[in-house]
């Protein structure tokens, strides 16, 4: 599989890339597939099945929100969150939907959007199934689709083949599967892992793209954190969360305030936290390489930035090359799906995925930048992910600013041995698919576990 790094970052809307990212861009490209076949103009009624986890807490993560946007031609990157109430109010309210923004047809959500809280289909616990009806009721087209995590998307004869959607064949210079090689590769060739990486993301645009459009996302990653830091108040939902990250940057930016040895630390967790309060409001952020976990490179590189003397500009670069590789080592070897691997696929990911990239950053080895990204899996093997009332707050928003810290704190034991270790990162990928496969499903994004059934609701 040809993955980009611009797969793992990739800008969309909260709260979820699994649960709303993904769901949009299919519920976009059924109605794109029926405009091409010329069915589009032929369909007067659409149905939505959503299965597994994405029934389960698809309320909590706004999939029923996402799949109306999607229907009507919306992209996670494109739509702006300010307008997402009042677009999904006027098909609400007046009981139709503009597919494909060409074909009006009636719509009644609560018979043609419908949650199986105790189905699932086959290949992966996320799926839907969209249908579209011509005049007579005859079916017009089926299609199923699932959100196999971080936004990413495939059909199901794409998921029998375990291939991803529209994968076709694209030739890389430098392909790996696994970290041994990779590290096997950068050695046969004097590489570094962000050299390989950029040589990679050649085949499909020029350096000066590459290097724009990094620099792009990592402007809205800040442009997040800044809005993050701003906002004050309740967060939807109900469970009456209250935004923390605005009174904690006065707090740490009072002169008055007696300096403490974990200041650090508090301005890393302000900088995750200010991220997952605003994707749990539904807005703009970058899925890195999720939704859930969108706080945890975000801290890290302004940690990288903001206190790591003669921090540059290439050295952004050179970390989110580096974090993108070994996000793509996780989607080789095991997932980057809660359905599937519970939070140690999510924040798990992204704290490893941090940790490699502060190491490249900071001038580290490939053999140390390895060594950090498994350091930053192994002690997270086992996480689980029980959202209570299937929102992206508790524990979501302070696990990112857990798995920022942890990231630096692989970095730094990375670079202060050689890159000698005893456990590899292929070996950690592979206990971690396994444990996620061992792993009980109430404990895998479905809100049917831990503290989602242990913790008052009210």
């Amino acid at each position: 599989m040809a993955i980009s790094v611009f797969d793992l970052f990739s800008i969309g809307i909260g709260p979820s890339s699994s649960h709303t990212v993904g769901p949009m861009r299919a519920a976009r490209q059924f109605v794109v597939n029926l405009d091409k076949e010329g069915l589009l103009l032929k369909t007067h009624s659409v149905k939505v099945d959503l299965y597994g986890s994405l029934a389960l807490t698809g309320k909590g993560h706004s999939t029923d929100l996402a799949v109306l946007l999607g229907l009507e031609g919306n992209t996670p990157e494109g739509v702006d969150p300010n307008l997402v109430k009042s677009k999904v109010d006027h098909i609400r309210s007046h009981h139709e939907i503009k597919l494909f923004n060409k074909q009006l047809v009636p719509f009644e959500e609560a018979t043609q959007l419908l949650f199986h809280y105790d189905k699932q289909l086959p290949y992966h616990p996320n799926g839907m199934r969209f249908h579209a009806y011509d005049e007579t009721g005859k079916e017009l087209k089926m299609e199923v689709f699932y959100s196999v995590g971080g936004g990413f998307i495939v059909d199901h004869a794409s998921a029998s083949q375990d291939k991803h959607l529209g994968e076709e064949s694209h030739f890389l210079p430098y392909p790996f599967k696994t970290a041994d090689e990779l590290l096997k590769i950068c050695k046969e060739n004097n590489m570094k892992i962000e050299d390989l990486m950029m040589a990679n993301e050649l085949t499909w645009k020029s350096k000066e793209k590459i290097e724009k459009d990094l620099i792009h996302i990592w402007d809205v990653m800040k442009a997040c954190v800044l809005r993050g830091c701003e906002q004050e108040g309740i967060l939807p939902g109900g469970l009456n969360v209250k935004r923390r990250a605005a009174s904690l940057l006065r707090l740490l930016s009072d002169p008055s305030r007696p300096k403490s040895p974990a200041e650090v630390m508090e301005w890393v967790s302000l900088w995750a936290l200010a991220v997952n309060e605003e994707n749990a409001a539904g807005s703009r952020v970058v899925t890195a390489p999720t939704n859930g976990a969108a706080g945890v490179i975000p801290a890290v590189m302004h940690y990288y930035e903001k206190l790591i003397e003669n921090a540059s500009e290439k050295g952004i670069i050179t970390f989110m090359l580096t974090a993108g590789c070994i996000g793509i080592l996780y989607k080789e070897g095991a997932s980057i799906s809660a359905a599937e691997m519970g939070c140690m696929g999510e924040v798990g990911v992204a704290c490893s995925m941090a940790a490699a990239g502060l190491t490249a950053a900071l001038g580290g080895t490939n053999e140390q930048i390895e060594n950090a990204a498994e350091i930053g899996m192994e002690h997270n093997l086992g996480l689980t992910c029980d959202p209570i009332m299937g929102l992206v707050q508790i524990p979501c928003i302070e696990r990112n600013t857990m798995g920022a810290i942890k990231a630096i704190n692989a970095a730094m034991l990375a670079l202060q041995g050689d890159g000698t270790h005893r456990v590899s990162l292929d070996q950690v990928i592979a206990t971690m698919r396994q444990t996620g496969l061992d792993m009980k499903d109430i404990y895998k994004e479905t809100s049917l576990g831990g503290l989602a059934v242990n913790v008052p609701e009210c």
